[in-house]
C-alpha cells in the first residue's frame, strides 16, 4: 500500500528534524496537529540540502546537489520518490500549491554555499532571501492552508522572521562558519577585526527584523500562531544572550541555550499564549 510508504516518508521527516534541531521540532509540537507533517516535511527537505554543502566533506558536493535538486523536481512532478524525504516534501509543494520558485532560490543559496564565501552586501542578501527567507514563505503557505490574499499579506512578516532567525545563526555559529567552512557570511566584516561596535551594528539590523517578524505572528491563523511564536521567543532569548556575550567570546564559542532552559521559555509562552499576552 502506498500509503504506508507515505506514512514511513512524513515518520522519516519527523524524525530527521527531532535529531537535528530540538528547538524547531519543540516549535513543530505547538503548531495544531494538522500542520506537523507538512512542516516537517519542509524541514526534512532543508535540512537533507543544507547537510550536503556543510558535512559531506570527502565527496562531490556539487554532484550530489545537482542530483538532489533533480530528484526534488522529478518527485513534485510525478507525485512520487523513492527519497522518503523527498517523497514527505512533494506532498507538502502539491497539497498547499507551494510554488517551485521558492524552491528554486533556496537551492541556490545552498549552491552558494559550495564554494568558500566572503560575501558582499547583494550576495549576503541573495543568500539571507534563499536560505530563510523562502523557507519561511514555504512555512507560511501551509499556515494560511490555501488563503492567498492571506498568504501576501503576511509575507512580508513571515520574511522578516526567516531572515532574523538566520542572522542570528550566523552570529552564533561565526567561528564555525569560518574556521571549519571557510565562510564570512555578513558583509565588510573582516572577522579579525570583529569587535563590539561591528556586533552592535548587526545586533541592531537582527533587531529590526525581529519587530517586524513579530507583527506578523500576532496575525497568523490561530492553528500557526502558538507554534511560530514558541520558535520566536526560543531565538529572541537566544539572541538576547548573543547581545550580552562580548564579541571576543562570540568569535570563540557557539552561545547556546540549555534544555532547562528551553522548557521554561515553554511554560512562560504557554501561559502568556492563553492570557492572550502575546
Amino acid at each position: 500500500m502506498k500509503q504506508l510508504f507515505d506514512d514511513i516518508s512524513q515518520e522519516m521527516s519527523a524524525l530527521t528534524t527531532k535529531r537535528y534541531s530540538t528547538s524547531f521540532s519543540l516549535g513543530i509540537s505547538f503548531l495544531h496537529r494538522d500542520l506537523h507533517k507538512p512542516i516537517y516535511s519542509i524541514y526534512g527537505f532543508v535540512r537533507f540540502a543544507d547537510e550536503i554543502v556543510d558535512s559531506f566533506h570527502g565527496f562531490d558536493k556539487a554532484q550530489l546537489l545537482a542530483e538532489f535538486k533533480v530528484e526534488t523536481y522529478k518527485a513534485i512532478a510525478q507525485g512520487i520518490s523513492l527519497n522518503p524525504i523527498l517523497n514527505a516534501f512533494q506532498w507538502a509543494v502539491n497539497k498547499y500549491n507551494i510554488p517551485l520558485d521558492l524552491i528554486e532560490t533556496f537551492l541556490n543559496s545552498m549552491e552558494m554555499d559550495l564554494d568558500k564565501h566572503i560575501y558582499d552586501k547583494d550576495k549576503y542578501e541573495q543568500y539571507i532571501l534563499g536560505s530563510a527567507e523562502v523557507v519561511g514563505l514555504m512555512c507560511l503557505k501551509i499556515f494560511v492552508e490555501g488563503n492567498d490574499s492571506e498568504y501576501e499579506r503576511l509575507k512580508p512578516s513571515a520574511m522578516k522572521l526567516g531572515s532574523a532567525f538566520q542572522k542570528i545563526n550566523f552570529l552564533r555559529d561565526l567561528k564555525a562558519d569560518y574556521q571549519e567552512l571557510g565562510r564570512t557570511y555578513f558583509p565588510g566584516i573582516n572577522l579579525q577585526e570583529f569587535n563590539a561596535t561591528v556586533k552592535k551594528e548587526i545586533e541592531a539590523d537582527i533587531e529590526k527584523d525581529f519587530h517586524e517578524g513579530y507583527l506578523g505572528i500576532l496575525q497568523l491563523p490561530k492553528k500557526a500562531r502558538f507554534g511560530v511564536y514558541m520558535a520566536y521567543k526560543y531565538y529572541f532569548k537566544l539572541f538576547k544572550k548573543i547581545r550580552q556575550t562580548p564579541a571576543q567570546i562570540i568569535l570563540h564559542e557557539r552561545v547556546r541555550i540549555p534544555n532547562y532552559r528551553k522548557f521554561r521559555i515553554l511554560l512562560t509562552s504557554y501561559v502568556r499564549h492563553n492570557l492572550n499576552l502575546l
